[in-house]
């Protein structure tokens, strides 16, 4: 029944995405000239209004009168502007634009000032931006109107368009539409002109498109109803015919495929079922190939079934995890080619797909250099997602320019939480100031960072006191320790993987032979040091399998 209701579903559903597409488009192009038929004769009304104020104004005061209004409201003398409200004619002014806005049942009538330039100055975000002045304002709420020489905002998306009308003396014939605090309204800008043409004020009426409003919405619904009419009786005409040619024989079809998928069992009811249909078209031509397809997929699920699930599984486990290393470990070099002070390599090779090493290198201040060294225990893919853990807490917090010391100790609690498999990572970070050769680190059981000095000697810098690696133990304290490099020495990082490396033999690399190639790779570049180092171990190891991962760092201040 599920694939029943789902075919007449489609259907259904077919017909009344074409209807909506159809019915869509009829109301958007019905609808947008209804509306701009709406607009024009609102825009018309509204000035042949902003006419008649004109005329209320300048019946009753000369221009050069209104001018001084504007002058007064320009200014700062508060008891002037009281002055004037309260002369006769501005109240007969006021009390006959506001009878004007009642009997057309306007929002607003208003006779404003303002500076072009200010308008096209406008700011975003700019909240004290006020550029209407008021000289008369007959606002529907009387306790809300501005007073003579008061200002108010504006909505900024109509602010070149009042601009123009200041700039060109002219009516504004765009429409100026605004829906926000004070309602859905459209405006006209009607502008006084002096005698010789200068702007004196501007009559600015707001009427209230209400009637827009409910037409455009009875215009739709009257539209829709009709449209869902008409496609619901043709879906219920088409759907009856296809129910009883497609949708029949299709459920039957459908009905063997789900019961077949579900039991996984050939049903001679089932069969006599397919074979009874004779629509003598590829509804047929499925039913029988429904029956083949039945006996051949048993067979196909039971020979591959097993070998597809493991090697899926190890695929995708290994793709992924190789793809998540190879994308968190910096492997463009040189790292900082903009740097003339300093030289920077670092190589990881894994002893399976995937490896626990990691390092990580990147800039945390102008001259302040951050460097890791890590290595997890375990190998594969447990390891090399607790290295993707570990890799990102550390680098978060370094980035977080938080000390050393505090940063091993908020990973290690980090880590301990839900470490279940009991994995754990040695890790060594440090910050060094490329200008002074300063080094602020700290050790979680790694292994002893050695320093190449030009004459050819090699030093170890040993930590404090040696901690335990990272997520062995929580609330652990790790220490800050300092040393300084100069110029030409190189601080060579790297894991256990180098002198642990065994030949056939079971002899291990050993920290003796490390010193002893750096030595004589004196005055190598750091990428050309890295690739004596793995040549050198590669040469003891021989034909060995390599049994752990190999990572190393060299950094050189060469300024």
């Amino acid at each position: 029944m599920t694939k029943k209701r789902s075919l007449v579903l489609k259907f259904i559903i077919g017909f009344v995405l074409v209807g909506i597409i159809m019915a869509a488009l009829a109301m958007y192009f019905g609808y947008t000239g209804f509306r701009d038929s709406m607009v024009k004769q609102y825009h018309d009304t509204a000035y042949l209004i902003a006419d008649t104020a004109e005329d209320i104004i300048l019946d009753t005061v000369t221009k050069e009168e209104l001018a001084e209004f504007v002058e007064i409201a320009r200014g700062d003398d508060t008891k002037e502007q009281e002055r004037v409200m309260s002369l006769g004619r501005y109240q007969k002014i006021w009390k006959e634009l506001n009878d004007l806005r009642e009997s057309m049942q306007l929002t607003d009538i208003y006779l404003t000032y303002y500076d072009p330039e200010v308008l096209r100055g406008y700011q975003e975000g700019d909240t004290d931006w006020k550029p209407l002045l008021y000289i008369i304002d007959c606002y529907y709420k009387e306790d809300e109107i501005f007073l003579l020489g008061q200002s108010s905002s504006m909505n900024p998306k109509n602010r070149v368009l009042f601009a123009e009308v200041m700039e060109t003396g002219k009516n504004q014939d765009a429409f100026i539409i605004s829906n926000g605090d004070f309602g859905y309204n459209i405006s006209a800008l009607k502008p006084i002109l002096s005698a010789d043409g200068e702007v004196i004020a501007v009559i600015a009426v707001e009427e209230p498109m209400r009637l827009v409003e409910s037409s455009t919405r009875s215009f739709l619904i009257r539209t829709m109803s009709s449209i869902m009419v008409a496609i619901l009786v043709v879906i219920i005409l088409f759907v009856i015919y296809m129910y009883k040619s497609v949708i029949l024989p299709v459920n039957i079809v459908a009905s063997e495929a789900i019961r077949f998928g579900n039991n996984n069992e050939i049903s001679d009811a089932a069969m006599a079922k397919l074979n009874a249909i004779k629509t003598g078209d590829e509804i047929q031509l499925l039913s029988m190939s429904i029956g083949k397809m039945e006996r051949d997929m048993i067979a196909y699920v039971d020979n591959i079934r097993s070998i597809t699930a493991e090697k899926e599984r190890i695929g995708a486990e290994l793709n992924v995890a190789t793809k998540i290393q190879a994308d968190m470990l910096p492997s463009i070099f040189p790292a900082f080619p903009e740097r003339e002070d300093m030289d920077i390599f670092a190589s990881m090779d894994p002893a399976k797909e995937v490896g626990g090493d990691f390092y990580d290198l990147f800039m945390v201040g102008e001259d302040r250099l951050a460097v890791v060294m890590a290595d997890v225990s375990g190998k594969g893919v447990p390891a090399a997602l607790f290295m993707v853990i570990a890799k990102t807490l550390i680098k978060n917090h370094l980035q977080n320019n938080e000390p050393v010391d505090k940063v091993l100790r908020t990973v290690n609690n980090q880590l301990c939480e839900g470490n279940e498999q009991m994995l754990f990572v040695t890790t060594w970070i440090a910050i060094i100031d490329i200008k002074t050769g300063y080094i602020e680190f700290s050790d979680a059981g790694h292994e002893i960072t050695l320093v190449l000095h030009p004459d050819g000697t090699v030093d170890e810098v040993n930590p404090t006191k040696k901690r335990p690696p990272l997520a062995a133990m929580e609330d652990m304290e790790y220490m800050m320790d300092t040393t300084t490099i100069n110029k030409g020495d190189v601080v060579f990082l790297y894991t256990d993987g180098v002198p642990e490396a065994t030949n056939a033999e079971g002899e291990l690399y050993g920290m003796d032979r490390l010193k002893n190639i750096l030595q004589k790779s004196v005055g190598l570049r750091p990428q050309e040091l890295l690739v004596a180092v793995r040549k050198d171990v590669d040469e003891f190891v021989g034909d060995a399998d390599q049994f752990d991962d190999l990572t190393m760092l060299a950094f050189q201040k060469k300024i």
